[in-house]
């Protein structure tokens, strides 16, 4: 448990890094929002601006509080610099070295989709592994691949388990799945999903199939249950595959090409994913301002003048991330 400190015990060094801390932190989030926008339902992806799970954060409001009295219990410490970062993929990744990692095909769904075996490899997190089956076999996924998509969204701890209780301080993303608030919404609104079908059973929805205003807060506190953040989490890849797909994007059968491209989805929404595939990366403009959000503004001018176009600044930064992180082949058995 970290406390926060009692600002007049700290030394006038401590106190002012305190300080700097938590005004930079009011600053980044602003950035972030400006750059990102609130994350709308079909505008972002799920966790909008990248995972930044189980950061702790200060405002400018907490940090008036401090001033005036002692402080409440702060977040855990946030993951390593580079997984504060959003990630994504292009299709012209060359597969790993050790090439595709091919489906694993137990047996037939009833429905006719494939049963994947049960991911290998979740160490520390083994006890998600029905879940994930479970989930996967539902939406025709490969288990690895969607074991990889909540291995890289998820906050982890010391002992390196998923931290379900993660929450993003630049955003509304919470939980596994690092979902935004709207977009978990839309997908408890959205027919077929597992969301929607436990809010229906919850009475959660009203007659319109909305989320009802009384609702709100229990749907959302949801996002913390790590079964219901698996479920989600392949419910969006699902529909954001086959959005690409729809969308003349060709993604391949390999189990890391899937993966990837649901991830590309799950951050950038099926709209931008559709135009940083297609077009090999996103318009200037906007890839610009989502580096400058995810590195800052120097690394990110930096990274334009060598590149000599933010479009590919931005399009190698993210190849280069994903590359690193998003590897399915570690829970192929």
């Amino acid at each position: 448990m970290i406390v926060r400190p009692d600002l007049k015990t700290l030394a006038p060094a401590e106190r002012a890094a305190f300080i700097y801390a938590s005004a930079k932190s009011e600053m980044t989030s602003r950035l972030w929002r400006a750059a990102l926008g609130s994350g709308d339902r079909d505008g972002e992806g799920a966790a909008g601006a990248g995972a930044l799970a189980g950061a702790g954060a200060f405002d400018l409001d907490s940090l008036i509080d401090a001033l005036s009295a002692g402080l409440p219990e702060a977040a855990a410490r946030p993951r390593d610099p580079q997984q504060l970062l959003p990630e994504t993929f292009a299709a012209s990744v060359p597969p790993p070295a050790t090439g595709p990692v091919p489906d694993r095909t137990d047996a037939a769904d009833g429905d006719g989709r494939r049963r994947v075996a049960a991911p290998a490899g979740l160490g520390p997190n083994a006890r998600h592994g029905a879940a994930i089956d479970s989930a996967a076999a539902r939406t025709g996924l490969p288990a690895p691949a969607l074991a990889a998509i909540i291995d890289a969204e998820a906050a982890k701890k010391r002992d390196g388990s998923w931290n379900t209780h993660s929450r993003n301080p630049r955003s509304s993303a919470a939980g596994l799945g690092q979902f935004l608030a709207g977009t978990w919404e839309g997908e408890a609104e959205r027919p077929g999903t597992w969301l929607n079908r436990t809010a229906h059973e919850r009475g959660w929805l009203d007659q319109g199939g909305r989320v009802a205003a009384a609702a709100r807060s229990d749907l959302l506190a949801l996002r913390y249950d790590a079964r219901a953040a698996i479920e989600a989490t392949a419910d969006y890849a699902r529909r954001n595959i086959d959005r690409l797909e729809a969308a003349g994007v060709r993604i391949g059968d390999g189990v890391a090409e899937i993966a990837r491209a649901a991830y590309l989805g799950h951050h950038l929404g099926a709209g931008d994913a559709v135009k940083f595939l297609s077009m090999g990366g996103l318009p200037a403009a906007r890839a610009e301002k989502l580096l400058i959000a995810q590195i800052g503004g120097s690394a990110a001018a930096a990274r334009i003048a060598e590149a000599g176009h933010a479009t590919a600044a931005h399009r190698d930064w993210l190849l280069g991330f994903v590359d690193r992180h998003v590897d399915p082949a570690r829970f192929a058995g």
